[in-house]
């Protein structure tokens, strides 16, 4: 699950491509309307965001719940139930993106940083009540907003095939219009389900780490918890 800058790639470590290759929910409201079904219309109207607690400090970001609700809610299903806790940022690339969520990432040295995810056969539920299963460990692509890959969003890594992405998850750096999925000019097609509203000065701290062999920062940036919160 590491990016570059052609495509952004999980499920393989450390995949480097060369620079050539850069170049809503409809509600309706009847007379009658359940307990549950109140719930969750409350929570598509509320906002929902998430504080990366880190070693550098923290980092706000509002998610996109109401665009992208199978791949906001499976961040957050991933955050509440502590999956994030005690990762760090295994990829990071000055000028380009943050790049964090690969389990093996909590032991910053480990090879494997940058191939893993989430439990196969783990599920999670939309605001909607959907229950989505991450089939072999991975969600379903959702390429339904054209939000591009500007400074500060948060946008799902995968390994360019459909329906690969999971847990991992790149911070832009620079306006990476080339990983937009609606994009023609490369295949790379990243979602973007998120943007920073605090805590740029935090994410220009860790992007300018010193960093060794495969992009890893030498001295490991660590995401102590994620909190998801409304409002």
């Amino acid at each position: 699950q590491t990016p570059s800058r052609g495509s952004l790639f999980e499920a393989t470590s450390f995949l480097m491509l060369s620079l050539a290759t850069m170049g809503a929910l409809a509600l309706r409201a009847g007379p009658l309307v359940s307990r549950g079904a109140s719930t969750r219309l409350s929570a598509l109207q509320m906002s929902t965001f998430a504080t990366f607690k880190t070693s550098k400090g923290d980092i706000k970001a509002e998610l996109m719940m109401d665009k992208l609700p199978i791949t906001c809610s499976n961040f957050a299903d991933l955050a509440k139930t502590g999956f994030y806790d005690g990762l760090t940022f295994h990829r990071v690339i000055q000028g380009f993106m943050c790049q964090f969520g690969c389990p093996h990432s909590k032991d910053p040295k480990s090879p494997r940083a940058g191939t893993g995810g989430p439990e196969p056969g783990s599920t999670y539920t939309t605001p909607d009540g959907t229950t989505i299963t991450r089939t072999g460990g991975n969600i379903p692509d959702e390429l339904i907003e054209p939000i591009s890959n500007e400074v500060g969003t948060l946008s799902m890594a995968n390994t360019g095939m459909p329906n690969s992405g999971g847990s991992q998850i790149f911070i832009n750096t620079k306006h990476n219009a080339f990983l937009d999925y609606f994009d023609p000019s490369t295949p790379s097609k990243h979602p973007v389900f998120g943007k920073v509203v605090d805590g740029m000065d935090v994410l220009l701290a860790i992007e300018k780490v010193p960093t060794g062999p495969g992009d890893k920062p030498i001295d490991p940036v660590t995401v102590n918890t994620i909190e998801i919160s409304e409002d």
